[in-house]
């Protein structure tokens, strides 16, 4: 749990910049937080990327206390007096400053004399308000314009900046803009200031939407580099978001990839794609597309004439479903390249098309662990789709520990009603198919996540998604061998069962040692914590796209000798 001091400054909430969290480069090894406060941006940074090495700089001795206690490392220093206080022998990957410039005296020599200890590929990260700021205006034609303890009238603001002008500023410092993005709040508020000062703007000869895009923004959040890169394009289709497949396989390897300032991503349907000249790095990502006869051709010519590198992405043995089974069908013969989610199923992809990588399911964040708090009644977890299969044959034993446990062991059970029914027990309570978030946060609130797995060909090609999850929340996983077997150490990362009596002894145990449940659920989040972030995946992500363009020419050629009615 984060500490939940009294903070020694109350006009600068304990939270961290959400804008800011999601553009720090996900595979930063060494970030650098300049007037980190009390550390929350830091430390919801390591709940993304536990590897990281972050620092803070913070002049408050009180606030940085508490930093301390979240970072790696923190240095209660004067910024504008004092040298970086840090050994930084693999310099930094990425510099934030988050509301900071505008409280310096002089914030460009503090940039110039920071930068020289950040890579040549690394990052700066500014957040600053916006004096352009329609309430700027408002107050001074009202003339009750004054500073204020917190927020944009800040008395302790010195500086103050427009868009053109911080721009100007960097690109003299020698860093080169990547891009710009503008924090708009109280838009209702805004409306009504732009609508009454409408007739002045005209007599004015001001653009009226050229000066709501300047007087909109409270603040703008700039990232730059000392070095520009080439932009890649990454666009993506999703199916639907039912269980969390979807987020895990596209939305959040989208967003980690788009942390790098040279990566731009989307998800939209493939009519909605962005028209891009022919020479721009673009990949775009079909998600279990199912291409198949005349119209799957027609897509996919559409993609090639439009120059798009096509990547197919898959996460189930294909030959179960069978719109996949027909005769000319293109999903993974007429792309360049496939992307799946582990070994076994790169295995049977590579007989349809050789470039495959794979690239294993991973957690994008660590939540807060908010289980274990009562030892003597512990939470049973399921929840899963079309698994009853699976789980059948183990209902009889799930029912007899029940009646044993009684009020020690309730059931938790999503999606699956047919199983909720089956359970002769009063401790147990349902939930509907439901997003990601709710699934995480019923899961991290249970102390065992039961994972049957029959040992089916279509079975043994899936994830170990079900596993990471539980072991991120610190839910102690009962799994069967297939496929868990691969990721569990058994007894000290998760428990296996082979047979419906050892799943009767291990899940009678777990209830009677609580202790010992934790223990394993601590592990296996440990083990998450080394081995499977999304952060980890960031570099190898990016650097197999741009690889693929690079090879574009070999790989249409080879798609085309696959399938060549679509030359």
């Amino acid at each position: 749990m984060l500490p939940k001091p009294a903070y020694p400054d109350a006009r600068y909430p304990d939270i961290g910049n959400p804008d800011l969290l999601v553009r720090i480069p996900l595979a930063a090894r060494v970030v650098l937080d300049v007037g980190c406060h009390t550390g929350a941006l830091g430390a919801a940074y390591k709940a993304r990327n536990p590897r990281a090495r972050v620092l803070g700089i913070e002049a408050d001795p009180a606030a940085a206390a508490i930093a301390a206690t979240r970072l790696d490392a923190v240095a209660a220093v004067d910024l504008e007096a004092d040298p970086l206080p840090f050994d930084l022998p693999d310099g930094l990957d990425c510099i934030v400053y988050g509301d900071v410039l505008e409280h310096l005296r002089d914030p460009w020599a503090v940039l110039a004399r920071q930068m020289t200890a950040l890579n040549r590929d690394g990052t700066l990260l500014i957040c600053v308000p916006n004096v352009e700021h329609w309430s700027f205006a408002a107050r001074l034609l009202r003339g009750d314009w004054d500073y204020e303890a917190s927020g944009l009238f800040d008395a302790t603001h010195l500086r103050w900046f427009t868009s053109r002008s911080l721009r100007a500023e960097l690109e003299r410092l020698g860093f080169s803009v990547c891009d710009v993005t503008p924090r708009i709040f109280t838009r209702a508020a805004a409306a009504a200031f732009l609508d009454a000062v409408a007739p002045t703007l005209q007599a004015l000869g001001v653009d009226a939407e050229e000066y709501a895009a300047r007087a909109l923004p409270l603040q703008y959040i700039w990232r730059a580099q000392r070095e520009p890169r080439p932009a890649l394009h990454v666009v993506a289709t999703m199916l639907a978001p039912i269980g969390g497949v979807s987020d895990v396989r596209i939305v959040y390897p989208q967003r980690a990839i788009a942390t790098d300032p040279t990566v731009v991503t989307s998800i939209s349907a493939i009519t909605d794609f962005p028209s891009l000249p022919a020479d721009t790095p673009k990949i775009c990502v079909l998600h279990r597309p199912v291409l198949n006869g005349a119209a799957g051709r027609a897509t996919l010519k559409y993609l090639l004439d439009q120059h798009w590198l096509i990547v197919t992405e898959f996460d189930d043995h294909p030959d179960h479903f069978p719109a996949m089974r027909v005769s000319e069908q293109y999903s993974f013969s007429g792309v360049h390249a496939v992307q799946a989610s582990t070994e076994e199923l790169g295995k049977i992809l590579r007989a349809r098309n050789p470039e495959v990588a794979v690239f294993p399911n991973a957690m994008r964040a660590l939540p807060e662990p908010r289980n274990f708090s009562d030892m003597e009644n512990l939470t049973f977890f399921f929840g899963a789709l079309n698994r009853q299969g699976d789980w059948a044959e183990f209902l009889p034993t799930l029912n007899q520990v029940a009646a044993v446990a009684r009020e020690k062991l309730k059931f938790r059970i999503v999606h699956d009603q047919t199983l909720f029914a089956a359970l002769a027990s009063p401790h147990k309570e349902f939930f509907p198919t439901c997003d990601h978030e709710t699934y995480l946060d019923l899961l991290g609130t249970s102390e065992i996540a039961f994972m049957p797995l029959a040992d089916t060909a279509f079975n043994r090609a899936k994830s170990d998604l079900k596993f990471i999850e539980a072991a991120a929340c610190r839910a102690a996983a009962l799994a069967s061998p297939v496929v868990y077997a691969g990721s569990i150490e058994d007894g000290r990362t998760g428990v296996l069962f082979r047979s419906a009596e050892e799943l009767r002894m291990r899940l009678l145990q777990l209830v009677a040692f609580p202790e010992m449940a934790r223990d394993i659920a601590d592990a296996a989040r440990a083990h998450v914590t080394e081995n499977r972030m999304l952060a980890y995946q960031v570099e190898s992500r990016i650097g197999w796209y741009r690889a693929l363009w690079e090879r574009r020419a070999e790989l249409t050629a080879a798609l085309l000798a696959r399938v060549p009615e679509l030359g």
